[in-house]
């Protein structure tokens, strides 16, 4: 998997050591030699991945970083810190301030491409979910990001037969989280469905294999997105790389530091929340963009498109489809008497009437003005003509308080019903019959149902007519003297 990475380091050898090794695996590399520079390029050039030496001269790779992750441009890119450092002070201070990992010099090549698959996937799909968010944005649709996460409160599994080590990782996450183990539960696909945010795996179980457990998570639904925690022995590279490649998040090796720990979990969570709101916003935005704001019911396009699906499915099944088209009577005289939000009031008193009154198969949608559709899937003519009449009953007998003394009135609408006919597939021509049979509601004195029916098919030739005078022709041609009937 390829990516583009920026180097950000002040030595020139250790630069284009990284460099051609990046390379050689086809990573596209951008470079920087101080940390001005480097947020510069971040925030120009937006890579993939960032490896940031720790000790630069001016400003180091830890306010380097610092600035990276404050700025709403880079903060989503990821940060691996190489240093030659190994006090875990500066562990904890490089992810205190937001790396999402370390390298330690001189860098492990497999660590390295190990580390930066696991970052890469994680980017790409960061990208993808913002670039859906600010073409939602731009279209005035989503709302605007929410605010930072500490990372704190989250439910945490737990996953090591070894009692006292699971023990003393539970304590150690208590005082931020919400530990337990997976004895405590049934089975972990219950766990991962319960607002599991964060698991930890160790790799040294005898009971459970846990390659093959990071591999089960990630081929879950309810568990793909969710950050794994491995925690390694020192110098077991090979299962580390393993677990990265297979869907791990992050590794920490033992002896386990319990601030490290606490530290990786608070990133790894802040990670896994700020995807989960993207993806909220996303799918709050995606319903807002087929949802009528003053009624809350679907719009026409929402409409329109399950109109389509349920009509090309009746071709094949040879299904019937109903739809009602329905017209709120005289709406601009009462706009013009009592205003637009006694208007908006009627609207919203229709919509709720209609869908406190439908059955649960079926789907009302505004779609425009004062017209409401609604699809009734598997209804024959007959039974739709029914429904439609029982919603006219009960809207006619709905009263419209105003919320202005309390002043009552009664609005009434009018109904056109079509069906699907064999062989069509075109929602257009199922609404255009529907309007007929309305038009043929309003024109009768509205406050009624009218269903569409096919015109009588236009009347044969007048063939006997056409018989006779073909025999009399064909009579004259032969009978000399004059026509003759053939009878005759």
């Amino acid at each position: 998997m390829s990516a583009r990475v920026l180097i950000v380091d002040d030595i020139d050898v250790n630069v284009r050591l990284l460099e051609a090794k990046l390379a050689h695996e086809y990573y596209i590399v951008l470079t920087a030699f101080d940390g001005l520079s480097g947020l510069a390029r971040a925030r120009s050039e937006q890579p993939d991945v960032i490896l940031l030496d720790a000790m630069m001269p001016g400003l180091d790779g830890f306010e380097t970083c610092r600035r990276l992750k404050e700025d709403p441009l880079t903060r989503h890119i990821p940060v691996i810190m190489v240093t030659a450092l190994t006090e875990r002070e500066n562990r904890l201070r490089g992810l205190e301030v937001g790396a999402d990992d370390f390298l330690t010099k001189p860098v492990d090549d497999h660590q390295l491409f190990a580390r930066l698959r696991s970052l890469t996937r994680h980017k790409l799909l960061v990208d993808e979910l913002l670039q859906r968010e600010a073409q939602g944005r731009a279209w005035g649709i989503f709302e605007a990001p929410a605010s930072r996460d500490s990372g704190t409160g989250a439910r945490v599994l737990i996953v090591d037969d070894h009692d006292r080590n699971c023990d003393r990782i539970s304590r150690a996450l208590a005082a931020e989280h919400l530990p337990f183990s997976l004895s405590e539960v049934e089975n972990l696909g219950s766990a991962a469905g319960a607002s599991l945010e964060i698991v930890i795996v160790s790799l040294s179980m005898r009971m459970l294999d846990p390659l093959k457990l990071i591999a089960s998570l990630r081929g879950k639904d309810n568990s793909k997105f969710l950050p794994i925690l491995v925690i390694t022995d020192e110098g077991d590279t090979d299962r580390a790389r393993r677990a990265l490649d297979l869907g791990a998040s992050d590794i920490i090796t033992r002896p386990v530091d319990l601030e490290e720990l606490a530290a990786r979990v608070r990133t790894l969570v802040k990670r896994k929340r700020f995807l989960s709101a993207l993806r909220a916003r996303l799918d709050q935005g995606f319903e807002l963009a087929v949802t009528d704001q003053l009624t809350g019911l679907h719009n026409r396009r929402y409409m329109i498109n399950r109109v389509r699906s349920f009509l090309q499915r009746a071709v094949m099944g040879g299904e019937t489809h109903a739809l009602a088209l329905f017209d709120l009577d005289h709406f601009k005289s009462i706009n013009d008497r009592f205003g637009h939000d006694i208007g908006d009031l009627v609207l919203q008193v229709f919509a709720r009437t209609m869908a406190g009154n439908i059955r649960p198969s079926d789907l009302l949608a505004r779609i425009g003005g004062e017209e409401f559709v609604l699809l009734m899937p598997h209804t024959g003519l007959a039974e739709a003509s029914e429904i439609a009449g029982r919603l006219r009953r009960i809207f006619a007998e709905t009263p419209i308080i105003l919320p202005r003394g309390g002043t009552r009135f009664m609005a009434t609408v009018s109904i056109g019903v079509s069906v699907n006919l064999p062989g069509e597939e075109t929602e257009q021509d199922l609404l255009k019959r529907a309007d007929l049979a309305l038009y043929q509601a309003k024109a009768r004195g509205r406050n009624c149902v009218m269903v569409y029916e096919a015109p009588a098919a236009p009347p044969a030739p007048f063939l006997a007519g056409l018989a006779a005078e073909l025999a009399a022709g064909l009579a004259e041609e032969l009978t000399p003297g004059g026509a003759q009937s053939l009878s005759a």
